[in-house]
């Protein structure tokens, strides 16, 4: 066997499993907000009372919403349910993080990229541009459908987005 069928038949495995990798990123970013969301719905006050530490507007009503955000998101993101809806709000959360919260830890783009909220942000992104993955609610119940009319996907793409 060469190279080159050799790389073509692992490919051809691994390919097999792509709805691996989204489900795994939903399933741990997913857990993660459900879990900091339940423990803010339940320490609203303590929530209040860091937000107004970091000068955020209106504390009381954005600790309220972003733990309503992180809940019912994070939720949403672990069954893959109206995935690209419930990430977009929790990525707003990540960038508020990041620029209240993390803002003095920021020493330049090294710093920026090591935290972990930074992590979050990239992964919500990506579900928001990508969508759940073929092992979510969100596929059984509304399929595979492109993001791009099939007039401007390349002969290829119509063939991969039919299988």
């Amino acid at each position: 066997m060469n190279l080159d069928a050799l790389r073509t038949r692992i490919l051809a495995t691994l390919d097999r499993f792509s709805w691996v990798g989204p489900l795994a990123v939903r399933l741990s970013l997913g857990a993660v907000f459900l879990g900091t969301g339940w423990g803010k719905v339940h320490n609203l006050a303590q929530v209040t009372s860091f937000f107004t530490e970091l000068g955020i507007p209106f504390p009381a009503a954005q600790a309220t919403i972003v733990s309503g955000i992180e809940l019912v998101g994070g939720t949403l993101i672990i069954l893959g349910l109206f995935t690209r809806f419930a990430a977009l709000p929790l990525l707003s959360t990540m960038v508020v993080a990041i620029l209240t919260a993390k803002r003095p830890e920021i020493a330049g783009i090294r710093s920026l990229l090591a935290f972990e909220e930074s992590t979050y942000l990239a992964g919500f992104l990506w579900l928001f541009v990508a969508g759940a993955g073929k092992a979510s609610l969100d596929a059984l119940l509304f399929g595979r459908k492109s993001a791009l009319p099939r007039s401007l996907l390349r002969p290829g793409e119509v063939a991969a987005e039919q299988r």
